[in-house]
C-alpha cells in the first residue's frame, strides 16, 4: 500500500514537471542538461523531467517602456530635458535569452545614449521641428544593435522637450515679436490693398462718368438735330401752305392785309417797350412797303419769300 502511494506521488511529480502548457503570445526556452535544446510554442508540450527545464519565459507582445528623462546638450550648447517612450517586441526567444544578460536594461541605456548623440547634432530650434528625425534616428540605431538580442525596436516617441526657464522666456518673446511683425505686415498689406481698390474704383467710376457724359452729349446732339429737322420741315410745310393760299382768289389781298397788320403790331410793341418812338415822316411809306412785298411775291422766287419776311421787319 505504501509502495503504491509512493508510485502515485512520483507519477504526479513527473507529470507536473514533464507537462507544460505555454500561453498564447509566449515562448519558453528549454535547456537540456544546461544547454539550449528548443523553444516551446503556445499550447501543450512535453519535456523530460529532471533532464529538461524551462530556463526562460518570454512574452511576444509589443511592450512599451518609459525612457527616463535626461539632460541633453544641443549643438548650440543649450540644455534640454528629454524623456520618451520606446516600443519593442521579442522576435527571437533564443537570442533574447542568451544574447544579453538583460536586454531591457540594454535597450533603455542605448536609447538614452543614442538620444543624446542625435540631439547633440541639432540646434535648439531644430530639435522642436525635427522630432520625426530624432525618433527615426533613435529607432534605426537601436534596431541595429537589438537584432543581436532577439528584439525588434518598433518605434520611439519623444514625450517632452523642456528647455531651461530663461530659454523659454526668450522663445516666448521671440514668438511675440514675430507675431507682432506679422500683424504689422498684414495691416500694411490691408491698407495697400484698400488704396489699390479705392484707386481702381475711382478710375472705373471716372470711366463710367465720361462714358455717360459722352452718351448724354450724343443724345442731346441727336435730339437738337432732330428738333432742327422737325422745325425746318414744319417751316417748309408752312411756307408751302402760305404759297398755296396766296395763289387762291383773294390771297393777294390777304397778304397785303397781313403785312400791314404786322407792321402796325410792330409799331405798337415798340411803343410799349421804349420811351422813344421813331416813326416815318410820311405814313405813305407803309403802303410802299406793302407794295414792295407784293412785287417780290409776284416774282415767284424762294428768295422773294425770304425778302418778304425781311421787308416786314424793316419798319421795326
Amino acid at each position: 500500500m505504501e509502495f503504491a502511494v509512493i508510485l502515485v506521488v512520483i507519477a504526479v511529480l513527473i507529470a507536473s514537471r514533464g507537462i507544460k502548457v505555454v500561453p498564447q503570445q509566449h515562448a519558453w526556452v528549454v535547456e537540456r542538461l544546461g544547454k539550449y535544446d528548443r523553444t516551446l510554442a503556445p499550447g501543450l508540450s512535453l519535456i523530460v523531467p529532471f533532464i529538461d527545464r524551462v530556463a526562460y519565459r518570454h512574452m511576444l507582445k509589443e511592450v512599451p517602456m518609459d525612457i527616463a528623462s535626461q539632460v541633453c546638450i544641443t549643438r548650440d550648447n543649450t540644455q534640454l530635458t528629454v524623456d520618451g517612450i520606446l516600443y519593442f517586441q521579442v522576435t527571437d526567444p533564443m537570442r533574447a535569452s542568451y544574447g544579453s544578460s538583460n536586454y531591457v536594461v540594454a535597450i533603455s541605456q542605448l536609447a538614452q545614449t543614442t538620444l543624446r548623440s542625435v540631439i547633440g547634432r541639432l540646434e535648439l530650434d531644430k530639435t522642436f521641428e525635427e522630432r520625426d528625425f530624432i525618433n527615426h534616428s533613435v529607432v534605426s540605431s537601436l534596431d541595429e544593435a537589438a537584432a543581436n538580442w532577439g528584439v525588434k525596436v518598433l518605434r520611439y516617441e519623444i514625450k517632452d522637450l523642456t528647455p531651461p526657464a530663461e530659454i523659454l522666456h526668450a522663445m516666448q518673446r521671440q514668438i511675440t515679436a514675430e507675431r507682432e511683425k506679422r500683424a504689422v505686415i498684414a495691416t500694411s498689406e490691408g491698407a495697400r490693398q484698400q488704396q489699390i481698390n479705392q484707386a481702381e474704383g475711382e478710375r472705373q467710376a471716372a470711366i463710367e462718368r465720361s462714358e455717360g457724359e459722352r452718351q448724354a452729349a450724343i443724345n442731346r446732339a441727336q435730339g437738337e438735330a432732330s428738333a432742327i429737322e422737325a422745325v425746318a420741315a414744319a417751316t417748309a410745310h408752312a411756307i408751302e401752305l402760305v404759297a398755296e393760299a396766296i395763289g387762291k382768289p383773294g390771297g393777294s389781298d390777304a397778304v397785303q392785309l397781313k403785312v400791314a397788320q404786322q407792321a402796325l403790331e410792330a409799331y405798337a410793341r415798340l411803343a410799349k417797350t421804349s420811351t422813344t418812338l421813331v416813326v416815318p415822316g410820311d405814313m405813305s411809306q407803309a403802303a410802299g412797303l406793302i407794295a414792295s412785298a407784293m412785287a417780290v411775291w409776284k416774282g415767284g422766287s424762294a428768295g422773294g419769300l425770304g425778302a418778304l419776311g425781311t421787308a416786314g421787319s424793316a419798319p421795326r
